[in-house]
């Protein structure tokens, strides 16, 4: 019998199919590069924006979870009308790649305004990508783990958010925020591109 009741092949995801495997790996280091500095956006707004107080970060975060939120239905309805996975997984990869590539307005924000429209863009990028991750990752999962491949995702998503909230902090105090941001930035743009090795196993529409 083995010690562990899930044995430490399924946490490497040695059985997975590759869609998921990719997915999976993808989002560690996407949600990742977002993890870098969740944490301590409070701290980063508040000193890059001079008028920026507690009640600008609560609501920049209203704004981004009202956005998603909002355009998260009507995104996912386009998805499911439009039929054969291609499409998909385009929406989620140019989606995935334009939120990566956000995170650099902070550099040039002055006002709680630019932060805000920064905070929506952010928002309606990833309406398209949940979605579109959930609909591929769905249709992918293996027959008889749903639950366990699921379980196993987010436990590494948040052990991968867990060492990125750790390592922001470093970076934030060691080379500043501007390095931090880029670091943030390519972390994303790389999450992004291990998206493209399931681009083979994505499914042509059906002909009737």
């Amino acid at each position: 019998m083995s010690r562990f009741p899930v044995p430490f092949r399924e946490y490497l995801l040695m059985d997975a199919s590759a869609v998921v495997k990719f997915l999976i790996l993808s989002d560690i280091v996407f949600v990742s590069a977002r993890g870098l500095i969740t944490p301590i956006f409070a701290i980063f707004a508040t000193e890059t924006i001079s008028l920026a107080t507690a009640e600008t970060i609560g609501l920049s975060t209203t704004i981004y979870l009202i956005a998603k939120s909002l355009f998260q239905v009507p995104a996912s309805s386009i998805m499911d009308k439009i039929k054969g996975e291609r499409d998909d997984f385009k929406i989620l990869f140019f989606s995935s790649l334009i939120s990566a590539f956000i995170p650099l307005l902070y550099l040039v924000m002055k006002t709680p305004l630019e932060l805000y429209v920064i905070q929506f863009l952010l928002g309606v990028s990833y309406a398209f990508i949940f979605p579109s991750y959930m609909a591929i990752f769905t249709r992918h999962i293996d027959h008889g783990k749903e639950g366990m491949e699921w379980a196993i995702y987010f436990t590494l998503i948040d052990i991968g958010a867990a060492l990125a909230a750790a390592i922001g902090g470093v970076l934030a105090v060691t080379v500043g925020f501007d390095w931090l941001i880029i670091c943030m930035v390519l972390a994303g743009v790389i999450g992004s591109i291990l998206i493209l090795p399931i681009k083979s196993h994505m499914k042509m529409p059906v002909k009737k």
